[in-house]
């Protein structure tokens, strides 16, 4: 029960890696807030694991504002925050990705960290404690080709999780971030295009351990990282990946 009396706030907590997490935090004692722009995912994982459904769409301030003072009000205090949610476009050149999808792609993958931060950290300044995870990706650290824009919004997310992590220090607060290497999540699809057995067994190639990540590993690693015994790790992009980014 490393997270015992521990509350939490996953975004894109619906499916995927984040559903994953929520059962580990849920397993280990934490009271979780499953949050995600799909409602009926979120009401799904938080009935199974006990938690709290929040609908929130991460790039909308007022959402994001809601999404706290809902968490605040349910819990009394947030300890945890999973920076979770996250889309990506479909492999193409750079420059045929629309405006309109980049805007959406760095809405959701960056300035939601920015909007969660201005919501949450100045109360877990307060409390002079807290955990925050970013979920990140091998994206992040060694780019494919034709995901250019994702790429950079991932490198994005491992350089802010470094610079909250130093200014955030002082005051009591751990930022980490994991860098999966693709799951079996809804994303898997836009990561290979196409979902055929041969593009899996193409992809599959390039990871050293032979398999994808799955959200059980990226629960497991959460875990360490939001709980006490992770207390002198801050500022670290963890690869769970494989060997993908050896």
């Amino acid at each position: 029960m490393r997270l015992q009396g521990k509350t939490a706030i996953i975004t894109g907590g619906g499916s995927g890696f984040g559903a994953g997490i929520a059962r580990k935090f849920t397993a280990e004692g934490a009271r979780v807030m499953v949050a995600d722009i799909n409602h009926e995912a979120a009401m799904r994982i938080a009935g199974e694991t006990g938690g709290l459904a929040q609908t929130v769409d991460v790039a909308d301030a007022d959402s994001v504002a809601e999404m706290a003072a809902v968490a605040l009000s349910e819990f009394g205090h947030v300890d945890i925050l999973v920076n979770n949610a996250g889309i990506t476009h479909s492999p193409m050149p750079m420059e045929n990705v629309t405006e309109d999808q980049f805007d959406r792609i760095f809405a959701v993958n960056s300035k939601s960290v920015y909007l969660t931060a201005k919501r949450l950290v100045p109360h877990m300044k307060s409390r002079a404690i807290g955990a925050i995870l970013n979920i990140a990706s091998t994206a992040g650290v060694s780019p494919r080709p034709n995901l250019s824009w994702y790429n950079a919004t991932k490198g994005w997310m491992i350089t802010a999780t470094k610079t909250m992590a130093v200014e955030l220090a002082p005051a009591g607060i751990r930022v980490n971030a994991l860098c999966p290497v693709a799951g079996e999540t809804p994303l898997l699809a836009s990561f290979l295009g196409e979902d055929t057995p041969e593009r899996r067994a193409s992809f599959l190639a390039t990871i050293p351990i032979g398999r994808f990540s799955t959200p059980e590993d990226m629960g497991n690693a959460a875990c360490y990282l939001c709980s006490d015994e992770a207390s002198m790790v801050t500022g670290v992009a963890l690869e769970v990946d494989g060997g993908r980014c050896i």
